[in-house]
Formats: structure tokens, sequence, C-alpha cells
């Protein structure tokens, strides 16, 4: 690769970018640069890292694609609340290649505890995680994880590669500032096959260390003969275990190698510092703006192979409830039917059973989906299941989270009668509860105003009462904010009314992908 040019060598302006608490990056001069240009063949155990890749850092706001160019090196300085999770982006690109395969070499990711000046701790693989960003559809979006504290990523030619690098500040977390560092080092070939455990292969190592600590913990008042044979038996283990051809490395024929080797090639490495100031306030549990997503079951059962119904698919469900939840998601399962009617639920159990109870009250959870059907075959007919599921869910202090999507997006007076009528069949069992309905223009055959914009913003007089949470798509309003205005001028908040915004997505799940589509609210001065 040609190494002239270099853009981390130019001036290049900052990044400012902000993600919840806070991610500030300061401009200085400590960059990281390279020693100059590299001729003939390549042994990165010699030259530092810093000649060999650009790493810099960018927020998580950012989309790191394939060929976002280098930046100055800068120090990482993150601010949280507790119970709050902030992230931030660290990009590799190769300078030159130096692997003899078609990448343009491996780099090692090693990350280290953040510490604070009392002792306290956020460990690796508990508060802090590595993943990396991967494309979907072209797009930087997935975040498939990195073994932890120590990874290996191969880099492509030509290409920039981004690790999402996220901290947890857990509840219970002592306020002040965290400090640590992610080191990043070049790997020649031959360093590879040794340092690259399959998880067969840890596991056999973890049982083997795990024998040798059941073997000698309870000698106490044991006999002497005994002790003695346990001891043998350990020292045969360990023996086997240090001298496996997973740390010949560190062997020669006259005993162990220097360790002073390692030590300088770690001085190779290039070393982001990381820091994290912790506030002294806590985030609720439960999100003050809810974002609620929908996952179709539909895909769900074809990307995972699981019946309708079956213990499978109610275990595949609950993962990715389980999974979303984590992120202060309120997830909500789908179901499409004649005409853009869909099914939506949060909770694939009956309001009797345990599950229930479970998912509901979660305080992560902001709002839950219930349905206007029953999700799998009763016995009961649709109005005598939904009047039942209304009368036990009211009687819970979480029904205020709850809400019915009884259409997607209606076109015409077909369509909105029907959202009408539905919602009048709620109303008609529990007068407080909330329906959205999702639209982004007014019935076409019987417009109500004389511009499809003034159509749309008519929307909630024409569905009122019958609808308490509006939901739009932000793409209606073709980028101009200055139009929210006039949505949410047609809103009675006083009576409960809210509006929503709509967005599309894909979910990579088990590198497959689940169509799923936000719904997030909108607040206004």
């Amino acid at each position: 690769m040609d190494n002239s040019g270099n853009p981390q060598d130019s001036v290049v302006p900052p990044v400012e970018g902000v993600a919840g608490g806070g991610t500030a990056y300061g401009w200085n001069d400590n960059c990281s640069q390279s020693s100059g240009p590299l001729n003939g063949s390549i042994n990165p155990t010699e030259i530092p890292t810093a000649d060999l890749v650009h790493v810099w850092c960018m927020p998580s706001t950012a989309n790191v694609g394939p060929q976002e160019m280098p930046r100055p090196l800068e120090p990482i300085n993150l601010l949280a609340a507790r119970n709050e999770r902030e992230s931030v982006q660290i990009a590799l690109r190769p300078k030159v290649s130096w692997s003899s395969s078609s990448t343009a070499g491996v780099v090692q990711v090693q990350c280290s505890d953040l510490c604070s000046a009392s002792g306290d701790r956020l460990v690796v693989g508990q508060s802090l995680m590595l993943r990396r960003v991967v494309p979907m559809l072209g797009v930087p979006d997935a975040l498939v994880p990195l073994d932890l504290p120590v990874c290996q990523i191969s880099l492509i030619p030509g290409e920039t590669t981004a690790v999402w690098v996220s901290i947890d500040a857990p509840y219970a977390q002592p306020p002040g500032l965290y400090e640590g560092e992610i080191i990043i080092t070049s790997k020649a070939d031959t360093e590879l096959s040794s340092q690259c455990l399959g998880k067969g292969e840890k596991h056999r190592l973890f049982m083997e260390l795990r024998n040798c600590l059941d073997n000698v913990e309870p000698i106490e008042g044991k006999p002497l003969h005994e002790v003695v044979e346990r001891a043998k038996s350990t020292a045969t283990t360990l023996r086997r275990v240090i001298f496996s051809p997973l740390f010949s490395e560190f062997f020669s024929d006259n005993g162990p190698i220097d360790m002073m080797d390692e030590d300088a090639i770690s001085n190779l490495s290039v070393r982001v510092k990381l820091s994290l100031t912790v506030w002294d306030f806590i985030l609720p549990a439960t999100p003050s703006l809810p974002a609620v997503i929908g996952i179709s079951d539909t895909v769900i059962e074809d990307r995972f192979g699981v019946r309708h119904g079956s213990d499978e698919w109610y275990e595949a469900l609950d993962q990715h409830f389980k999974w979303l939840l984590q992120y202060r998601i309120s997830p909500f399962f789908c179901r499409w039917g004649e005409s853009m009617r869909v099914l939506t639920y949060t909770c694939p159990w009956p309001a009797d059973h345990p599950k229930s109870d479970e998912y509901f009250s979660d305080p992560r959870l902001a709002a839950y989906a219930v349905p206007y059907s029953p999700v799998l075959s009763s016995n009961d007919g649709a109005k005598d299941y939904v009047r039942k599921e209304i009368e036990l869910l009211r009687t819970k202090a979480h029904w205020k989270k709850a809400y019915f999507y009884l259409w997607d997006e209606p076109l015409n007076m077909e369509h909105y009668s029907s959202v009408r009528n539905m919602a009048s069949e709620l109303h008609a069992y529990a007068p407080d509860a909330r329906v959205l309905t999702t639209y982004y223009c007014g019935p076409s055959d019987a417009p109500l105003g004389p511009t499809p914009f003034e159509s749309f913003v008519k929307v909630p007089k024409f569905l009122r009462p019958h609808t308490q949470i509006y939901c739009t798509s932000e793409w209606v309003l073709g980028n101009r904010e200055d139009l929210v205005k006039d949505i949410v001028t047609e809103l009675q908040p006083e009576n409960g009314e809210e509006i929503y915004s709509l967005s599309l997505m894909v979910l990579p799940t088990s590198y497959s992908s689940v169509s799923m589509w936000s719904v997030s609210q909108v607040t206004s001065q």
C-alpha cells in the first residue's frame, strides 16, 4: 500500500460528539505519528504498530465506514451517570500490508480494567465490552462481540475497521474518575496459531486448571501420604498444561525465554488512554422517553426454524425480549394481517400466566403492547379473549404502560373506519385504554385538507377520540423540523394524547436479519 500522502500527517479538524451523558475529545498534539516510510519485508515484532496502522477515536454517534479517513489519536474522555452506558469507537486502518495472506495483517487488541484512585474498578468483560462494527447492506451497523480481555482482528487493505467500546456504570458504582487503556499491537503470522484459542481449547484448559484447584484445596487434615499424592497429581497436570504447544513461545532449550523480549514488543504497541467520569447521580431504570421496537415473529420463525407456539418459539421470543430490554428498549412482537392490519404483543403468554407479570412489571419496560386477538388459538372468541385480558391487566399497577397497536399506516376511509371501530370496542371495555396509530397521510379517498400535508396534519382530529398515541414517520417531514409545530398543535396533551416518531431498521440476530421498526416518543418545547 502506498504510504505517501498519509492523511494522518495532515491537519484534520477535531471530532466533537455527544452521546447520552457526554463524549468529549480534546484537541492535542499526542497523535500517533509514523516514523517514516517502510520498504521491503515487514516484521511487525520489530516495528512500532503506529508505523503499520492508523489508530484514532470516533464518537458513538458517527458512522465509521470502510472509507473513513484517519485522524489524530486522542485520549478518550467519557462522562456517565450511574446506571448509564457510554460508548465510543476506535478506528483502525492499515498503512501497509505485513501479512502473507490476503489481509493487510492482524492486530491484537487488549484492554485493562478502569480503576479509580480509591481502588474501585470497572471490570473488563462485565462493565467494559468490545464489539466489532460489521456493515449490514453497506452500512456500519451490526456489533459482533469480541473476546476479552484480548482479541485479534484482521485488517483489510485500504479499509477502515471500527471497534465499538461500551462501558456500563452500574447502579451502585462509586462516583469518580476511572482510567485504563486499550493496547493495540500488530502481530506476525507466526504468532497467531498459539494465541487464537478456540472455545473447545479454552474449555479443556479451564477444566485441567480447575482439577488442579480441586486437588489441592481440600488437603487440610489429610494424611501426609495423601497430600503428597495430590501434589504429584497436580504437578503432573500443571506440567502438561505449561509445556503444551500453547505456551511454546515462552520456552527454549535452555528454559524460559527472557521476558524482556516480550516487554520490548509491548513498547511498540499503540496505547489508547481511556477515562470515564462517573457522576454522583443515578439514571432511573425506566426510560423517561420510551423507545418501542417491533419485531416480526414470522421472521424469527423463519430465521430460527421454530414452529409458532412451540417451546422453542417461546424461548426465541423470550431471548429477544431480554436482549433488547437491557438496552432500555421496550420490544413488542408483531404479525401482519390483511390490508396492513397488525397483531402486536409484548408478551406471548396470556395475562394470567406468571410470565406476563414478570414482563410487564420489569422497571426497564416503559410500554407494552396488548394483543387485540389471541396470539395463539383460544377456546374464546377474539372479543371475549381481549375483554378478559383487559379486565385482568387493569387490576395491575403496570396497566399504565399498556397500549394497543391495531393497524399499520391506514391509507383510505375503509382502513381508518376499521381503526375507529376496533378502538371503540376496546374503549367499551376500558375507557382509559391507549390506542397507538401509525400514519403518514390522511385517507386518500376523502382528503382532510386542500394539500397532502394539511390532510396529514388533520389526522389526529379525524381519529379523536379513538387514538391516544399518534405515530408518524420522520421522512414525512422531509428534514423540516419546523413542521413538527404544525403536528403538535393539533394534539390535546391535556387529554393524554402523545406523538411518537417511527423508523424502519434491520436487526442482526445470530448473523441473520430480523425486520424491525421503532417508535420513539417526541417532545416539543
